[in-house]
């Protein structure tokens, strides 16, 4: 039997359809917590975005203790601790349909996400004992406190500090976090400080009212309004020393861990956001008229309609795509002796270039579906009546959340290139047969007639491109390469670029062998995707290549790129509009 794929394996590896899961494949629970999730919506959040935005007081609390009532917060968190004790792909399905929720999505993302999940993790039984049951239930609400006036991405240069006091029983805790969510009502504050004069943090469970917090106002911020900002202050905050929150300099291994979860979880949350905002496109291009017929018939528009379907569905097929890889790493870690917390971690930290990537792809699909969205509306697109407008302003902290995705972009080509170096991944051993083949890279490519078998050798070949570039990446800069962001950069496009491929590729091919029959839109879809796909490999390769390879070297390349990003012919015009007419007959997104 082949073993389970692992991280970043996937770019010397092709996957199987048996290894995947797509959200087609979800049984009759999930799709009744997923009904449960889209009620709540539209009782408790929808009806009242205004309010939430206007920072009506008390009232996001209020909301978030109202899902713990019907226990939406405790997705995650095992049963003994009164939580609801679900595997991770229903937890993401729960953090796609509530990604619809605007600020509340936020503030829930924060509360279940890294508000929880580090005591979950890394608490001890005392630790979880005392605070998991509360946060399952919304009797508490968490937010986590990172980010400071002088370290952002740069996190473990943070001045907060913690003194031991002299009877040995508490912290002294001093210093400023900024950009906190809920932090102007959680009570359960996660909070990374260094230690005396350790240079690497750790991390405090604080409670609200312990002696010495102050909270500044609220932040006013050009999106998700509603979600609470703030700064919040510790002047001798007196932290009782049970409150370590794991071993003494482990915080910033912790928080990394932390935002490997969030980064997966942003490319759930974006889903929901993607087709509410689809939805809100395709009906108002179904009722506004112009030049006497419905502007949903003009090629322009179906365009913008189309595009936003096939990125929305490739970021949806590549998130379930990487929930089933954690879920059946955190199995074989079980497995192998791990407890459940320990092996979430693990899977999570597995993973790492795939969550940087989904982070990065579906925070820039969420973008370009609120811009186009604004474009289709026109000016009424410019006007706060419409929530169209409202998902334009709160889709732009996706880019910066949870690192930015310059830093992660650098996170997907770097890590993947060290794994190669370390041996984890046998990278370099399939570029170098790519380097010596390169020369006799044929100009032309021939297709077999097997659409599938052609696909996948499109999608290998896209990898290809990455391989053959790092190879002669490394030989020339070897370990100065982590300096050259620009290369880096190209790399990291390339990379996602095949691991969306791939997975739309899989699930389509899952899909028909599922339904047992050959499924047209869908492959309008895949065919449509590695179009785009192949153009943009080909221009980030072309631009690496005149960015570090030898004038009398890069004819051999630019040649090899050809190859390697050439695609079967399709009327891609047409491709796109049979998927538009499908979502405009539907008058909403059904794929």
């Amino acid at each position: 039997m082949k073993k389970a794929i692992k991280g970043g394996e996937f770019i010397i590896r092709e996957s199987r359809i048996d290894e995947i899961f797509i959200p087609e494949e979800f049984n009759e629970e999930q799709r009744m917590i997923a009904e449960m999730c889209q009620d709540f919506l539209d009782t408790e959040v929808i009806p009242k975005l205004d309010r939430l935005d206007n920072q009506e007081d008390g009232l996001m609390a209020k909301t978030l203790k109202k899902a713990g009532e019907m226990g939406l917060l405790g997705i995650s968190i095992p049963e003994e601790y009164e939580g609801f004790g679900q595997d991770f792909t229903t937890s993401m399905l729960v953090a796609d349909v509530l990604g619809a929720g605007y600020a509340f999505s936020v503030a829930y993302s924060a509360d279940t996400g890294i508000g929880t999940l580090p005591i979950m993790y890394y608490g001890n039984e005392q630790q979880k004992q005392k605070y998991l049951p509360g946060l399952a239930t919304g009797d508490l609400l968490g937010a986590y406190c990172l980010t400071e006036p002088g370290a952002g991405s740069d996190a473990n240069s943070g001045k907060a500090k913690a003194v031991l006091n002299e009877a040995g029983t508490h912290y002294l805790l001093n210093g400023s976090k900024m950009w906190i969510t809920n932090g102007g009502f959680a009570d359960i504050l996660t909070v990374f400080a260094k230690i005396d004069n350790d240079r690497a943090l750790s991390v405090f469970i604080v409670e609200r009212d312990f002696p010495g917090i102050t909270f500044n106002p609220e932040e006013h911020k050009m999106g998700i309004k509603g979600s609470s900002t703030v700064q919040i202050f510790f002047n001798n905050c007196e932290v009782p020393v049970e409150n370590l929150l794991g071993k003494q300099g482990i915080g910033f291994r912790i928080a990394l861990n932390i935002l490997n979860l969030g980064r997966i979880k942003l490319g759930a949350n974006v889903i929901g956001a993607a087709k509410i905002s689809i939805n809100q496109s395709v009906q108002y291009a179904n009722e506004r008229k112009q030049f006497r017929s419905f502007i949903s018939n003009f090629g322009a528009i179906k365009y913008k309609l189309a595009q936003q379907v096939i990125k929305t569905f490739a970021n949806e097929s590549a998130v379930y795509r990487i929930s089933q890889n954690v879920e059946d790493a955190v199995k074989r870690y079980i497995s192998e002796g791990s407890d459940k917390g320990k092996a979430n971690v693990d899977a999570q930290r597995e993973f790492v270039i795939e969550a940087a990537l989904i982070k990065i792809f579906g925070s820039e699909v969420l973008d370009y579906i609120v811009d186009e969205g604004v474009q289709i509306h026109g000016g009424m697109g410019y006007s706060s009546e419409t929530l169209i407008e409202r998902g334009y302003r709160d889709s732009r902290i996706n880019r910066i959340f949870e690192g930015t995705n310059e830093i992660n972009r650098l996170v997907v080509a770097d890590t993947l290139i060290k794994k190669g170096r370390k041996g984890e991944i046998s990278i370099f051993e399939v570029a170098a047969q790519v380097t010596e083949n390169i020369a006799y890279v044929k100009n032309k490519r021939h297709f077999t007639g097997d659409y599938y078998k052609d696909i996948n050798k499109t999608v290998k070949n896209f990898k290809t491109v990455f391989l053959m570039l790092a190879d002669a990446a490394v030989d020339k800069f070897n370990r100065r390469l982590s300096y050259e962001q620009e290369i880096l950069f190209n790399f990291a496009d390339i990379i996602t670029e095949a691991y969306i491929s791939e997975s739309i590729y899989l699930r389509t091919e899952k899909l028909e062998t599922i339904k047992k029959k050959k499924l047209d839109i869908y492959r309008d879809i895949l065919n449509v995707y590695i179009f785009d796909s192949a153009n943009i490999i080909y221009t980030k390769g072309l631009e690496a290549i005149y960015s570090f390879i030898e004038k009398e070297k890069q004819d051999k390349y630019i040649n090899a790129l050809r190859y390697y990003t050439s695609v079967k012919c399709e009327n891609i015009k047409e491709a796109r509009r049979r998927i538009a007419d499908k979502l405009i007959e539907d008058n909403k997104y059904i794929f």
